[in-house]
């Protein structure tokens, strides 16, 4: 081959390594990138009514990171999931129902100055909600001691949850909440029907938490005290149900050190009896009757 032929071949023969490499670079470079959790799929938001199922197309991750409200610690608060919504509490913090509260009485509360929370069902199946058929029957176990018509969930199975997550927490966005309270994220500790380890509990947990973030809302752990300490981290707010009743407040001193409140309440106890020492840890305490209508007996 002469000198000329030899340079035209290794010209070509460098070219074409270039060219490789630049196309491996754009079609994505690590080929292990992405794997974690799953995406999560768009479901129309009404109500509950109309929510699309697991098998929806996933939405694309946010282009940039979303802030959220960051509430502190000390906010008054008022927690309401029954009866006519009374919005003339004066307090910094509303607790409501995310389906049977409308969008114009978000705006009517944010208007007067107050943030709103969206009370979600996260960890247990309720078959009174319009969208319960779109929840496998494989996801659910038994029954929640007291309340009829709600079973547990299997946390374990993030792929077929977080679709239907999300579409609640979308109609949350949609109303204009500032934030979600999923209930029943403490499946672990209860007779399930299926085999959850405190690990399971954490890892559907904290994917709960990074949900609500990524939507732009701030997210509340729902009692699940035995763990609130390793959640602090990922959460913006608890609220607990009778820690003073069953004496274990103290677990959530990691929220107040964080910077982060603690919405409390009572049901059984006199206010006389838990205040002194709720109000001591610096939580946001009041009693209210069970089925949480508007009557409330702050500290």
């Amino acid at each position: 081959m002469t000198d000329r032929r030899l340079r035209l071949a290794l010209f070509g023969l460098v070219m074409l390594t270039v060219l490789y490499a630049a196309a491996c670079t754009g079609a994505g470079g690590d080929p292990d990138e992405g794997r974690g959790t799953p995406k999560t799929a768009a479901v129309p938001p009404s109500g509950y009514g109309g929510l699309g199922s697991a098998s929806a197309s996933p939405s694309p991750a946010p282009a940039t990171p979303v802030g959220w409200w960051r509430p502190a610690v000390g906010l008054t608060w008022q927690w309401q999931l029954t009866g006519t919504l009374d919005t003339s509490v004066a307090v910094d913090v509303y607790d409501v129902d995310a389906v049977t509260t409308s969008a114009a009485e978000v705006a009517k509360l944010k208007a007067a100055g107050r943030h709103v929370i969206c009370y979600v069902n996260a960890g247990a199946h309720e078959d009174f909600r319009a969208d319960a058929g779109n929840f496998p029957e494989s996801v659910r176990g038994k029954g929640l001691e007291g309340w009829p018509g709600e079973k547990w969930l299997d946390i374990r199975r993030w792929d077929t949850l977080a679709p239907l997550l999300e579409a609640r927490f979308k109609v949350c966005k949609d109303k204009g909440f500032d934030a979600v309270e999923p209930d029943n994220v403490d499946g672990y500790a209860n007779n399930s029907g299926f085999p959850l380890t405190a690990e399971d509990q954490l890892t559907f947990n904290r994917r709960v938490a990074d949900l609500a973030h990524r939507l732009g809302l701030a997210v509340g752990l729902k009692n699940d005290v035995e763990q609130a300490a390793a959640l602090a981290p990922a959460f913006d707010f608890a609220v607990n149900e009778e820690c003073a009743h069953y004496d274990e407040c103290d677990t959530l001193k990691a929220f107040i050190a964080a910077g982060k409140p603690v919405f409390h309440v009572e049901y059984d106890v006199d206010t006389a009896k838990f205040c002194p020492k709720t109000t001591a840890l610096r939580f946001s305490s009041m009693k209210k009757k069970q089925d949480l209508d508007a009557w409330r007996q702050p500290c």
